[in-house]
């Protein structure tokens, strides 16, 4: 009996553990999306051009992708509730900023502060649950993650679309504080810590090269998929190369300290080293169809922002409910029984928007793109879970850290890519007609479009080859009980 009640008690510690978690999460990375159709509103509001309110996206994923390395060390030296409080502080208190900012140098302020609290809060999860949960109960509680990081980006602009309309930009920040009061009050209460804290010595000098390296390497590719910038820029050369420089040297110094920031020895690990890979490539590939896919039903079928916005959501919605589902089967059954249907699903979607018009109806593309996210919740975090589930507990700060941060530069690469190649089949279409007219437009839009998506195939066929060599993993330390 005293068994039992204390199993229950370890049930609901960390069910409650889980909870705080999610709930601060949801709205921190709802808000990365939750801006973007309050654009235009913005620039007339505050009075500002395209180039200057597109450092809100920028400088929210410039914060992202420096603070994620960082957190490795944070969460050796701080507990997961002093991070997690802390986090949502920082959180609220950039959207407080946001709300009532006079200018836009204050709204950009309060975003910065914002994303710093986001970008402490993803990596924080993945640790808590490799901590928290036995390998074989993983894939559950990360499906559960998967929902939070899928489906609140999903619906943010959606739910923008129906806030700006209503009343007006501000409120997209008013809207959240209360539910981040709340987040704060609940981890309060509830949260406790669970990792180990060893406090390892600080390189300072690690932390510079992994500013520099990821800074520059997501701050250069955003940069280049801005109208603003383009790879016409040299800044944006430069910036890419010292941040890849500065990456070199990083993973070098890492290899030879005690007590790395990033320990790059998680990729000895092979069923890790394979996740990541899998995890960039999909990420990249459903970058394809988020960023594109907007902007054709917006110019090619002549949908709102607001109507573009509802025809993703189905999709976003399928992905959050099936997440939890596919952790569950995970858990059961092992990687391969969703990583290969869902690579082999993937391909075949990402070859049907190789042909899309715009003739296309707007029931296909929703179609299309639910079925897309369904293949993204069959493969993102099994295949996450099960290179994690390899790692030694010391490693798990870092495996988290590295798979993040990675997620977020492939993400800036990404956007970067298939902007480029969007405008680049627009450019070649138009030179071959030599008109300019709306209906020509629309066709150089397509072809820009069909040309994206066929990039975006030859990504989801390596993303398919990759899954037939994931295996089923199983922790060192229970290779050694065993």
């Amino acid at each position: 009996m005293a068994g039992a009640a204390n199993s229950t008690q370890t049930e609901i510690k960390k069910a409650s553990i889980m909870i705080s978690l999610i709930i601060g999460a949801f709205f921190a990375i709802l808000n990365e999306t939750l801006l973007n159709v309050a654009f235009t509103d913005l620039m007339n509001d505050l009075q500002v051009s395209t180039a200057t309110v597109q450092w809100l996206s920028t400088g929210f994923l410039l914060v992202v992708g420096i603070l994620i390395p960082v957190t490795a060390l944070l969460l050796q030296w701080f507990t997961t509730r002093q991070l997690f409080l802390g986090a949502m502080t920082l959180f609220t208190i950039g959207t407080v900023i946001c709300g009532i900012a006079p200018t836009f140098s204050f709204l950009l302020i309060g975003r910065l502060i914002q994303a710093s609290g986001t970008g402490l809060l993803i990596p924080v999860m993945m640790n808590t649950v490799l901590v928290l949960f036995p390998p074989d109960k993983r894939g559950g509680a990360m499906g559960m993650i998967g929902l939070v990081i899928m489906f609140a980006p999903a619906i943010g602009p959606t739910l923008s679309g129906v806030i700006v309309e209503s009343l007006n930009w501000r409120w997209l920040f008013f809207i959240v504080i209360p539910f981040a009061l709340f987040s704060i009050a609940f981890a309060a209460l509830y949260l406790k810590n669970i990792t180990d804290i060893t406090k390892p010595k600080v390189d300072i000098t690690s932390i510079i090269l992994s500013t520099v390296g990821f800074g520059g390497i997501v701050f250069g590719f955003s940069s280049a998929g801005e109208g603003s910038h383009g790879w016409a820029s040299p800044e944006v050369y430069l910036t890419i190369i010292a941040g890849a420089i500065a990456l070199i040297l990083f993973v070098i110094r890492q290899l030879r300290l005690e007590d790395p920031l990033l320990d790059m020895r998680a990729f000895l690990s092979p069923m890790f080293s394979l996740a990541t890979v899998l995890v960039i490539i999909v990420m990249m590939t459903m970058f394809s169809t988020m960023i594109i896919l907007p902007l054709f039903l917006q110019g090619g079928l002549a949908l709102s922002a607001f109507v573009a916005g509802l025809a993703l959501l189905p999709g976003g919605i399928l992905n959050g409910f099936i997440s939890p589902l596919c952790g569950r089967i995970f858990d059961k059954f092992g990687p391969k029984v969703l990583l290969i249907p869902g690579g082999a699903l993937l391909v075949i979607v990402m070859w049907l928007f190789t042909n899309v018009t715009t003739s296309t109806s707007v029931f296909q593309f929703i179609v299309l793109h639910s079925l897309l996210m369904i293949a993204v919740a069959m493969i993102m975090m099994p295949a996450q879970t099960n290179g994690l589930n390899q790692l030694p507990r010391k490693y798990y700060p870092h495996g988290s850290a590295i798979i993040n941060t990675l997620v977020q530069v492939g993400g800036a690469i990404g956007i970067a890519l298939f902007i480029s190649i969007l405008a680049s089949g627009q450019a070649r279409y138009l030179s071959s007609v030599g008109d300019t007219t709306a209906n020509i437009e629309a066709a150089a839009l397509t072809a820009g479009v069909q040309s994206t998506f066929s990039i975006g195939l030859i990504f989801a066929i390596l993303a398919f080859i990759l899954t037939l060599f994931m295996k089923r993993t199983v922790a060192p330390e229970e290779v050694t009980e065993q």
